[in-house]
């Protein structure tokens, strides 16, 4: 078992005064049953400076839980911080890394892509008729011919659809380089296979059009990594980071996760905060202030390991 305790701050300066903002939170990490663990949210609240006008709470289309609060005051900067405890046991009372290993173990014997691919048009049960919505194109993730031609050489057929999807992200992990600041939100995935360059966001990206390319349904996970510091020296507040992996779908085994920017499947150093087709889905803040001039934003998450 693992436990953490969460706090993401991000950070608005305002070049000149805001009169007033509307903003949407995802950052509560969520509750769930996964594959390889449970996670659980133990507690959570918010601290919002200046305090809010008034503010609700509801659950998106995807489960993700929502917080949108105004600011009616006229006000320089703006400041949340989401406080969470998160706890994440493994499944079947196993150690995580333990069942991980199972499943690489018998990745050779998983089901084929192509099996996966077709039951995923004619079957009618309730988790895969879900997972078809993950199939298709969305705002971010527009299925073109270069994705399916990067996608070949890790699906060839007949193969076993978990050696296929971690061939993938092994293959990302090693041909793209993590450089900040040459990408946006906006940038196309093909701009990203072309450069080979970008963050997390980008390479669960190019992994899930990769996925819908080959008719697999893949969908796209924001969360928190824990990051560890060298040894004999102290981690630093705030390094931890906002992070982006995916995961794919897999008949009589569910939801699979993949960290191509990391190459590993993630568990119990990965706490998952929401998942939809892409960013746009589960971008931790987003809204919108009524003033004039540029803005400043500052983003620090502090994730520490705590004992129960």
């Amino acid at each position: 078992m693992t436990l953490y305790r969460i706090a993401h701050k991000t950070e608005y300066i305002y070049e000149k005064t805001a009169s007033l903002c509307y903003n949407e939170v995802r950052m509560l990490p969520r509750s769930f049953t996964h594959t390889l663990f449970t996670q659980r949210c133990l507690d959570s609240y918010a601290v919002v400076e200046p305090a809010w006008g008034d503010h609700s709470e509801r659950t998106d289309f995807f489960g993700n839980h929502v917080l949108f609060y105004a600011i009616r005051q006229p006000h320089k900067s703006m400041t949340v911080i989401m406080n969470s405890q998160v706890r994440i046991e493994p499944a079947a009372g196993e150690q995580v890394h333990t069942m991980r290993d199972k499943i690489m173990a018998h990745a050779a014997e998983s089901t084929s892509w192509e099996q996966v691919r077709d039951q995923l048009r004619s079957d009618l049960s309730p988790g895969t008729l879900d997972a078809r919505q993950y199939v298709m194109p969305s705002p971010l993730v527009a299925l073109s011919t270069e994705l399916a031609t990067y996608a070949a050489p890790s699906f060839p057929p007949g193969c076993p659809i978990v050696e296929a999807a971690h061939d993938l992200m092994t293959r990302i992990y090693h041909e793209f380089k993590f450089v900040s600041g040459v990408t946006t939100v906006a940038t196309p995935i093909t701009e990203v296979l072309a450069k080979r360059r970008g963050v997390c966001q980008d390479f669960a990206h190019v992994m899930v059009g990769c996925l819908r390319s080959k008719g697999l349904a893949a969908r796209y996970i924001s969360g928190y990594i824990e990051t560890l510091p060298p040894p004999g020296q102290e981690k630093l507040q705030g390094s931890d980071a906002s992070h982006a992996w995916c995961a794919t779908y897999i008949p009589d085994l569910g939801w699979l996760d993949f960290d191509p920017t990391n190459l590993i499947m993630p568990t119990d150093q990965h706490v998952t905060v929401g998942w939809g087709r892409d960013f746009i889905d589960v971008s931790p803040l987003k809204g919108v202030f009524v003033g004039d001039g540029r803005q400043k934003l500052r983003v620090s998450v502090d994730m520490e390991r705590v004992k129960e």
